[in-house]
């Protein structure tokens, strides 16, 4: 049964992989033909959206995971979305649940012949200049995409003490923008961070995915407070909020 669940698993990363593969190297470089500027973004957008969600409607088929919603996805739009990272499928199950969401990609997957032309045509990358990198993120809520951030930056473990990064409260500082927190949990160790990545385990594995509380950007812009101080306070906010369902 585990050698079975697992083959099935193998055999969804290479559908993913190949699906990846049509989208970069056909139907976005065939967009350019129909669609110019925010609007070929806009549709980009929503392929990737579509077709994650197919994704993971196939997994769910499969038997290879349920998935728990709690919580209204529905209003999300120009918002800065952070959530905790236990599995590889993560940003899968979010952007195939919440529709013109963007994230941000390493400048090394341009290089991936699979990836080039997706992470150029719809990501951020999050190794370039802070200006461009400001100016980017601004443009991306303005025009209402929603920008997922993982803060703690690589896959963490339930119930592990980890670290996040500043830069989702940094970002929304700087753009005035509220946060949409959300807590994802496994029932079993999916394609995790060191975990062998073919065991899924004998029933489908449980992704819950809670939207916590909104984090107002308004309640943490203050006068009387200095910028480090803002942003230490809302990181530990960011922390607190995806840290667990309840």
């Amino acid at each position: 049964m585990k050698f079975y669940r697992g083959l099935v698993v193998l055999l969804e990363m290479i559908v993913f992989a190949i699906g990846a593969l049509v989208i970069g190297c056909i139907i976005i470089p065939l967009s350019s033909i129909f669609y110019k500027g925010i609007e070929r973004k806009r549709y980009c957008a929503n392929i990737i959206h579509k077709s994650w969600k197919l994704f993971t409607e196939i997994m769910k088929k499969s038997g290879s995971i349920a998935v728990e919603i709690s919580g209204d996805f529905s209003d999300i739009k120009g918002k800065i979305i952070v959530a905790n990272h236990p599995s590889l499928i993560d940003i899968v199950l979010i952007i195939g649940l919440i529709p013109n969401s963007l994230c941000f990609a390493k400048k090394s997957l341009l290089k991936n012949p699979v990836m080039h032309n997706i992470v150029k045509t719809l990501y951020i990358i999050n190794d370039i200049s802070p200006e461009e990198f400001h100016k980017q993120t601004s443009e991306a809520l303005k025009d209402g995409f929603n920008i997922v951030i993982f803060p703690s930056g690589t896959r963490t473990r339930k119930g592990e003490d980890f670290q996040i990064h500043k830069g989702a409260a940094q970002i929304a500082l700087d753009t005035k923008t509220d946060i949409v927190p959300i807590n994802i949990e496994l029932d079993y160790p999916l394609l995790i961070k060191n975990h062998f990545p073919l065991d899924a385990g004998l029933k489908p594995v449980l992704c819950s995915i809670t939207r916590k509380p909104d984090i107002k950007i308004s309640q943490f812009i203050t006068e009387d407070v200095t910028e480090i101080k803002l942003r230490k306070r809302l990181t530990e906010k960011i922390k607190a909020s995806i840290i667990s369902k309840s």
